[in-house]
């Protein structure tokens, strides 16, 4: 069942819920990320980033919008992180039913106005757009671009930046970073922060960097108006520290004997992620 952001979150935003986004950069990812979806009964997005669009092509774009149709639980196939007008439209081109033009390096006008021609475009035919305030960080070279120093949202900025744009969700930074955080580093999220904007727009905000953060945060983040959590770096790191660990068999070659496993290790932390965000058997409310 395909669906646009917009149509997706109206339902996670009115029954209390979060759905994850799957940064997705492979057939075995996508088939982890939708089979885990499927057992769960679990509403779902596929997310991909243009460095992995760069990587797995347009053809693997339509792929996903094919398996997504023929899914038997909600699913978005969305665009993380685009960084100009030309790059969303071409993603539009492709096929996703939504997309995010992230300018939230730019000055707030800046921002505001990149967002309000990628929204005119995009609603035009019915793709939902993501916008992002602040900034959020960046813990390791694999991690999907982020900036070098948080810089949290402005609760002050976020009615004006909504009321202008025309954005369909809003990923707020609160605290959180792409990629894995070091042992030695605890990860915290602003709630006081997410009350305090929740407050103030009828909308449902996006975390990103949701990897490694505490449950009880994440579950308190829901509770509070976070209705998509992006996931990237944990669901990988299960699917290929099981490669890894599969790999020491020097005889195995075959796809079909390789990835099974890594594909039940990654739907294990999607499972997790599902039943922490009380995703689980939300399928059937659409």
């Amino acid at each position: 069942m395909l669906l646009n952001m917009r149509d997706l979150l109206a339902v996670a935003r009115a029954n209390r819920f979060a759905v994850p986004a799957y940064n997705i950069s492979s057939s075995m990812l996508l088939k982890g990320a939708l089979e885990a979806a499927e057992e769960a009964r679990a509403p779902v997005i596929i997310a991909i980033h243009p460095d992995e669009l760069a990587f797995v092509g347009t053809a693997f774009v339509t792929m996903a919008l094919e398996e997504a149709v023929q899914a038997t639980v909600p699913v978005v196939v969305h665009l993380d992180h685009g960084s100009s007008v030309k790059q969303v439209m071409g993603a539009i081109r492709a096929g996703f039913t939504s997309v995010m033009i992230d300018a939230s390096e730019l000055p707030l006008d800046e921002n505001i106005a990149a967002c309000r021609e990628v929204t005119a475009l995009a609603h035009a035919v019915n793709v939902s757009v993501e916008g992002e305030l602040g900034t959020i960080g960046e813990l390791d070279e694999e991690a999907e671009a982020g900036a070098e120093e948080v810089i949290f949202v402005k609760p002050e900025e976020v009615k004006q930046f909504v009321d202008a744009t025309e954005v369909d969700t809003l990923a707020v930074a609160i605290g959180t970073s792409h990629g894995l955080y070091p042992k030695d580093m605890k990860p915290e999220i602003r709630l006081d922060l997410l009350k305090d904007i929740s407050a103030k727009v009828d909308i449902p905000f996006v975390l990103h960097g949701g990897s490694g953060n505490p449950d009880a945060e994440i579950a308190q983040a829901v509770a509070l108006g976070i209705c998509k959590i992006n996931i990237s770096a944990d669901m990988k790191n299960a699917f290929y520290q099981k490669a890894r660990e599969v790999l020491t068999n020097p005889i195995l070659r075959e796809p079909s004997s390789i990835y099974p496993a890594c594909i039940d290790a990654m739907k294990v932390v999607c499972r997790q992620k599902f039943d922490l965000f009380s995703t689980t058997g939300k399928a059937d409310l659409y």
